[in-house]
C-alpha cells in the first residue's frame, strides 16, 4: 500500500471491527434466545401423587427442567433463598401456589411461571404466585446490579489505557499505585450510585463498596500488566475479557440456566458473576454464598497482581538498558561540548538530531492518545 497514512488508518480499524464482531457474537449468543437448560425447580409434597406429578413434569419438559420433590413448603422456601432452585410448585386442587425468588433472577421467575401456569390451568384453577425474595422497590426488576456492573467495568478497563499508554514512562511501581488509587475511586463511584443516588442498596453499602473495589482492582491490575506485553491490543483483550465474556456470563439479566452451556460454565468462576451474585447474596439472601463470591473476586485480584509482577520483571532489564543508554549518550555529549567542538559540528546535523528527538516524542504521544481514544470511544 503506497499511502502510509491510509495504511495507518486501516490498521487502526482492525480493533473496532473485531469489537463489532465479538460484541455481536457474545451478546446475541447469550441473550437473543434464552431457553431453560436444566432449570432447577421443586414440587412440594411427600405423597406418591406428588412424586408422580414431579416425574410427569420432568418427562414433559425433558432437559429444560431438573425437577425434585421436597417434603414441605418451608424446605422449598429454604432452597429458593439459597438459590438451589428457581421455583417451587405447591400442588393443590383448589389453590396451587408457585414460589419464586425474583431477587435472584426476574427472568428466571418469569420462566418458571410460564412452565407452571398451564399446569394449574389444566386443573381449572388460578395459580397463586408468591415471591419469597423480592428486590427493593427502587429496583423492581433486580437488574440494577447488572447496570452497576457495567459502570464499574467501563470505569476500570477504560482507565487501563491511561495508566498503560499515557503512563508508559512511569515505573511499574508508580502505575500499580495509581491502579490502586483508581480502583478506590471507581468503586467509590459505584457505591455512591448503588446507595445515595439510585438506592439499589438499602443496607450493607460498605460491603457493596468492598466487593466493587475487589472487582475494579482486579481488572485494573490485569490490564496494567497486560499492556506491557500487548500494547495497543490491550484494548481489544480487555473488551473480550471484561465485556464480551463478562457481561454475558454475569447472571445480571439471565441466570446461567437460561443460557447455553458456554456462558453457564463461565458464570461459575468469572469475576462479573462474582460481583453480581455476591452483592445479591449480601442484599437479599442473608449472605448465603457470599464467601464463595468474595473468593472469586479475590482470586481475580491475585491474578492481576501476578500479571503486574511479571510485567515489572519483564520491564526491569529494558529500563536498565534504556537508562544506561541515556547515561552513555549524555557522557558522550558532555565530553566534547567545548566551543570549538560545537562550532565544528555542522548545523544541519544538530538540527536533524533535534528533529528526530521531537518526532520520537510526537509518535509516542500520538500512539498513547490513539489507544486511549479507542478504549474510551467504546
Amino acid at each position: 500500500m503506497r499511502s502510509p497514512a491510509l495504511r495507518h488508518v486501516l490498521t487502526h480499524l482492525i480493533t473496532p471491527l473485531l469489537m463489532c464482531l465479538g460484541m455481536g457474537l457474545a451478546y446475541m449468543g447469550a441473550f437473543v434466545t434464552p431457553e431453560p437448560h436444566h432449570l432447577p425447580v421443586a414440587v412440594v409434597g411427600s405423597a406418591p401423587q406428588a412424586k408422580v406429578f414431579a416425574q410427569t413434569v420432568k418427562d414433559t419438559a425433558g432437559d429444560k427442567l431438573d425437577v425434585r420433590t421436597v417434603a414441605s413448603r418451608a424446605e422449598a422456601v429454604g432452597l429458593l433463598k439459597s438459590r438451589d432452585v428457581t421455583g417451587a410448585y405447591v400442588p393443590s386442587a383448589k389453590a396451587p401456589e408457585l414460589l419464586v425468588a425474583s431477587a435472584a433472577s426476574d427472568m428466571g421467575a418469569t420462566a418458571v411461571e410460564k412452565v407452571f401456569t398451564p399446569v394449574a390451568a389444566k386443573e381449572g384453577v388460578p395459580l397463586k404466585v408468591t415471591d419469597v425474595a423480592e428486590p427493593v422497590a427502587d429496583d423492581p426488576t433486580g437488574q440494577g446490579l447488572f447496570f452497576l456492573l457495567i459502570a464499574l467495568s467501563i470505569g476500570s478497563y477504560a482507565s487501563v489505557a491511561a495508566l498503560g499508554a499515557a503512563g508508559a514512562a512511569l515505573s511499574m511501581r508508580v502505575r500499580a499505585l495509581l491502579a490502586l488509587g483508581v480502583s478506590a475511586v471507581v468503586s467509590g463511584i459505584g457505591a455512591l450510585l448503588a446507595g445515595p443516588v439510585f438506592h439499589l442498596a438499602h443496607h450493607d453499602l460498605a460491603g457493596v463498596w468492598g466487593m466493587a473495589w475487589l472487582y475494579s482492582a482486579g481488572i485494573l491490575f490485569i490490564g496494567v500488566g497486560l499492556h506491557t506485553f500487548l500494547k495497543r491490543w490491550t484494548t481489544l483483550t480487555m473488551m473480550v475479557l471484561f465485556v464480551m465474556l463478562n457481561f454475558t456470563s454475569s447472571g445480571g439479566l439471565f441466570r446461567p440456566e437460561l443460557q447455553n452451556g458456554f456462558f453457564g460454565t463461565l458464570h461459575a468462576f468469572w469475576n462479573g458473576a462474582g460481583l453480581v451474585e455476591g452483592v445479591r447474596s449480601l442484599l437479599y439472601f442473608g449472605d448465603d454464598g457470599l464467601a464463595r463470591n468474595v473468593w472469586t473476586l479475590g482470586v481475580w485480584l491475585l491474578l492481576g497482581l501476578a500479571v503486574t509482577g511479571l510485567a515489572a520483571l519483564y520491564e526491569r532489564p529494558r529500563r536498565a538498558r534504556h537508562a544506561a543508554g541515556h547515561t552513555g549518550a549524555a557522557t558522550a555529549t558532555e565530553a566534547p561540548a567545548t566551543p570549538a567542538a560545537v562550532a565544528a559540528r555542522p548545523e544541519a546535523a544538530r538540527a536533524a538530531e533535534e528533529r528526530a528527538g521531537e518526532k520520537a516524542e510526537e509518535d509516542a504521544e500520538q500512539a498513547a492518545e490513539e489507544e486511549i481514544e479507542e478504549t474510551v470511544g467504546v
